[in-house]
């Protein structure tokens, strides 16, 4: 059998698994079960929209702006690269700018948050809303975090969302990345087509695309 090339940056979806303060946490059980004398096992689950590896859609923060089913598919299916910009915890356009945007519409950060989905930060590294007009105007339509959010947990007025959605950028939050080397990858991420919904948990992929150099944490500094 030959071994998939597939690297799986989704959090696994457990019943210990850290969720957003106040929100609604993540659990599933058997509503009916095949020891219980039934004919098969059923199971159920209630979960936030944005638990483990998801994507925001504008409608999360802007009571005007799309639900998640009507996203095209093609945001979350295409080449993505993946930058590794765990050197700093200030991530602003100038950090951005070291590095070779050609080519590049879907891009992942590597933050410097380890990858812990039991544990919920009291901190992430900042994202400055003054990225949004760089990744625009380099052509990124996709932006990927390994953090629960493109701003801090305790933020109110949401302003990197604000700041990236004005620039035609959408949001995929909670990825797994420590054992991802940067380089050019086909990315899948689908979410569930969830009429009128402000966000979808996903099962997020990564596959080496042929060629690139995926072993070299500089390849993508200037």
């Amino acid at each position: 059998m030959k071994h998939s090339q597939w690297i799986d940056i989704s959090q696994p979806l457990t019943n210990d698994m850290a969720h957003f303060p106040g929100d609604t946490p993540y659990n599933y059980s058997l509503s009916f079960a095949k020891q219980d004398g039934g004919p098969a096992n059923v199971g159920q689950m209630m979960a936030s929209l944005h638990t483990g590896t998801h994507v925001d859609a504008p409608f999360h923060y802007d009571s005007e702006g799309e639900t998640i089913e009507q996203l095209s598919p093609d945001l979350y299916i295409g080449r993505a690269k993946v930058i590794d910009v765990s050197h700093t915890d200030n991530i602003t356009a100038d950090v951005l700018a070291a590095y070779d945007w050609e080519g590049v519409n879907r891009v992942l950060l590597h933050t410097s948050l380890p990858n812990n989905p039991k544990h919920f930060p009291e901190k992430i590294p900042e994202l400055d809303p003054g990225i949004s007009e760089f990744l625009n105007n380099k052509g990124v339509k996709l932006l990927g975090v390994d953090m629960p959010s493109v701003d801090a947990p305790d933020s109110k007025e949401l302003a990197t969302h604000h700041a990236l959605h004005a620039n035609g950028i959408y949001i995929l939050e909670n990825l797994m990345l420590d054992h991802v080397q940067p380089g050019t990858y086909e990315l899948i991420a689908l979410p569930l087509a969830l009429h009128g919904a402000d966000g979808s948990p996903v099962r997020a992929v990564l596959k080496p695309l042929e060629g690139s150099r995926n072993d070299d944490r500089q390849t993508f500094r200037k």
